[in-house]
């Protein structure tokens, strides 16, 4: 199983300070956290993807092969591509550039994303988010897997005789998960291709994803993928530790009450109580993550949000060796200890490099 934490790359003004970063620092600070999230044993760093204000990451493959070149083991994600505004041959050719780069450490995370002006800024139309996405990934899906590709659709002008380059890492493209908060539609759709499904797992209640991630097990097997519980199941979720749970309620409390996501609305321990941020101890963060499991069933990738709502690039840190050396360790071992022997690891390129070879030998 992978652990890891994504990034949303907000610009937020810290409320105990009234200190804003500048872009400059907040997307140097994305840096530092990912190379320190490699340095304390986490697997994977992610990103979103946002072209509005309060965000900085509207180009997560430059920051990525930045990253890439500055780690050697983290396994480079993103925790939103936009399928829907971003024309798929770019996303074919970009993502293959960072795979080489990164010697195959490289996966990303297809969404709609939640930000409406999005879609005309790129010429697009919000009321065609779902047969965007379904479409472009279709394109996407068929350019990484064919050298020559002919195709025409409703969304982009028709493609005649393209090959996309350069071509992905050793013919094995980069593994795909399909993010999702609210919609069956993409649950389908990742089930459809033998994808990967991500529930973001942070603003919403336990059933809520529960239910999509069920209908995507389900849907899996029906496609004759493998059997619901070995679908590819990745999870968000959001952590605040301290050594003393006192002290992480009394120093997260003014971030979260403040944060643009959330402050001013369900206080924080309705908040806690009601979905899977975790404020508190090293013990109880593994207390309620390990209760994903009950919920979700055995699943293969597990990443916390930490570096949100205006907290310094200090506390961040902090919380990455609390998540390092107290948290992940017992993690590891008590889902290692939990899971069946047939539930698949998470999807590497060795991994599914050393599965396509196999094919090729048996046929």
């Amino acid at each position: 199983m992978q652990f890891g934490i994504f990034s949303v790359g907000d610009v937020t003004t810290d409320p105990t300070t009234g200190r804003t970063p500048t872009e400059a620092e907040r997307i140097k600070a994305m840096v530092a956290i990912a190379q320190k999230a490699e340095e304390v044993g986490l697997d994977v760093f992610a990103m979103g993807e946002h072209h509005n204000r309060p965000f900085v990451p509207s180009s997560p493959t430059t920051m990525l092969g930045y990253i890439a070149g500055r780690t050697d083991k983290i396994t480079l994600s993103t925790s939103t591509t936009l399928i829907t505004t971003n024309d798929p041959v770019k996303i074919a050719e970009d993502f293959a550039m960072l795979q080489h780069l990164a010697d195959g450490r490289v996966d990303l995370m297809l969404g709609r994303g939640n930000t409406g002006p999005v879609y005309p800024w790129f010429g697009k139309d919000i009321r065609d988010g779902i047969p965007l996405a379904i479409e472009n990934y279709a394109l996407l899906h068929r350019l990484w897997r064919e050298d020559v590709v002919n195709w025409e659709g409703k969304f982009r002008t028709p493609l005649q005789s393209f090959t996309s380059t350069p071509r992905p890492l050793d013919d094995v493209p980069p593994f795909v998960w399909h993010g999702s908060i609210r919609s069956p539609e993409i649950a389908e759709q990742a089930a459809y291709y033998g994808d990967g499904f991500f529930a973001n797992h942070i603003f919403w209640p336990t059933d809520h994803f529960k239910r999509l991630i069920d209908l995507y097990r389900r849907r899996y097997e029906h496609y004759g993928h493998g059997s619901a519980d070995q679908a590819i199941v990745g999870l968000g979720g959001q952590v605040f530790l301290r050594k003393n749970s006192q002290d992480a309620v009394r120093e997260f409390r003014p971030y979260f009450d403040n944060a643009p996501v959330y402050g001013h609305g369900p206080s924080l321990e309705d908040f806690t109580e009601q979905t899977p941020l975790t404020v508190g101890s090293p013990e109880q963060v593994i207390e309620k993550t390990l209760t994903f499991r009950e919920n979700f069933g055995d699943y293969q990738r597990q990443l916390f949000l930490v570096d949100h709502a205006g907290l310094p690039l200090k506390t961040v840190l902090e919380q990455l060796d609390l998540l390092g050396e107290e948290v992940i360790p017992v993690l590891r071992k008590e889902f290692a200890a939990r899971r069946p022997a047939h539930v698949p690891d998470a999807p590497t390129h060795a991994a599914l490099l050393a599965a396509k070879q196999a094919k090729e030998v048996t046929v």
